[in-house]
Parts: structure tokens; sequence; C-alpha cells
């Protein structure tokens, strides 16, 4: 479903994605780990086309979309859950996923069901402007924006970011239920526990460049080379939370 080649991303004479590659077949799902300033949210935003990529090509669904912007590639089922959210803060949650609605053309209240479903919390807050959510809502809010899409593969750009440990249970629970429905994942975290349980395939990040990969279980026997690349320690892998 998705294919990176050699994907190069340059900010002025600083490189900060070199050559990458990626592959992601449907139904899979993808985790690229790294450090800060490793170049995931740099790759992460090439392709869903918030940045025009320097060099390489991204394919998507069959469809080039190398440098296509980014309302062109959500409309073709692409959706960025990004860094930070970005949530509208003057808007409420329910126009926040309104507008995610209708930029794609989808009927607006089986999907707004379903993310209620997902996430209680923003049922509850429906009324409220996103403005005034704690950072775990908004990160809810900023999913539920996405999967207002119908989105056939979902990137999350370290959803954990800032989180508190009872929120990111709660953010990562739905992310398992949402694997869960057969969506096709690229998710990019430093926390390889979190990520690990989630992903088929993992890839190790660092400036720029894949140094690592395989499955989790493949990753797991050199724990050294994760803590190198991601300054974890060697812990006794979690099991994946209950959707």
């Amino acid at each position: 479903m998705l294919t990176v080649e050699s994907l190069e991303v340059t900010y002025g004479s600083i490189r900060a994605v070199s050559r990458l590659d990626i592959s992601l077949g449907k139904g899979r799902v993808a985790a690229l780990l790294g450090a800060n300033g490793a170049g995931k949210s740099s790759t992460m935003r090439a392709i869903g086309g918030l940045l025009r990529p320097s060099g390489g090509r991204v394919v998507f669904d069959g469809t080039d979309i190398t440098g296509m912007p980014a309302h062109r590639v959500a409309r073709l089922g692409l959706a960025l859950v990004p860094e930070g959210r970005m949530v509208v803060g003057c808007l409420t949650v329910e126009e926040n996923l309104g507008l995610s609605a209708y930029a794609r053309g989808r009927r607006r209240t089986a999907l707004v069901d379903e993310v209620y479903d997902l996430f209680p919390r923003l049922a509850e807050r429906r009324h409220q402007t996103a403005a005034l959510m704690s950072g775990g809502e908004q990160q809810m809010l900023a999913i539920g924006r996405a999967l207002m899409t119908a989105p056939s593969l979902l990137l999350l750009d370290e959803p954990s970011m800032g989180l508190s440990p009872a929120l990111v249970d709660t953010v990562f629970a739905a992310i398992s239920a949402i694997r869960a429905t057969g969506m096709t994942m690229l998710l990019v975290e430093q926390n390889a526990a979190l990520a690990f349980p989630l992903a088929d395939h993992a890839c190790l990040i660092q400036r720029g460049e894949i140094v690592a990969e395989g499955t989790p279980e493949e990753l797991e026997k050199d724990p050294a080379t994760i803590a190198r690349h991601l300054g974890i320690e060697d812990e006794p892998r979690p099991t994946a939370p209950h959707a």
C-alpha cells in the first residue's frame, strides 16, 4: 500500500532524511523509531504532503504522490496525525471532526459515532472548544479527526508525546483497537515499548537513515542497538494494550 524509495528531505543545506526506504503492505503496521532529530517527523511530513521531498519517490496505493499537496493526499485516503496534534483550538470537538469529514466528502453522522465509540471522552466534551482540552484529549481529537476521513492508511506521529502515563494507556488502547480493524498504519515513536507490541515491522532511524530494521522480535535480540539509538534500557516486552 505504501512504498517510499530513496526519500530525501533537506532544509537548506541540512539533510534531515537521506535515501530512506519503507515498504508497507495492506493491513500491516510498521513502526519508525528514533531519538529527537533523527528525521522521523520529516519523513512523515514528506509522505503526508506537508513537505516537498528533495529526492526519492512516495507511492500510495499505486499512485505516485511525491510532492503532492496534503489536501490531495488526504482525499486519496492517507491521513496524518501530526506531531503536536494541530487541532483547531477555536472550534469545538464536533466542529473539528465535522471539518475533516467535509474535506473528504464523507457522510458525517456514522463516522462521528465511530469516533465517539472509540473515545467516549470526546463524546462527553463534544461542545467544548479544543483549546481548553488537555493534551491527551487533544491527541484523541487529532486521531478522531484523521479517522473522520475514512482513511485506508493512517500515519501516527509520536502519539505518546507529552501525555501522562494514564492517557498514554488510553490512546494506545485506541490505536490497538484501530489496528484490530485491519487498518494499515505507520507509527512514529521514541518509545519502543509502546510501538513494538503493535508493529509487524520496525525500523530504527538515526540522522535520517535507517540503521536497523526487522520484526520487533528480531530487533529485541539486540537490545544494545535499541539502547544506542533510542536511549532506552533493556526491559521485558510489555503486553499490547487491550482494545
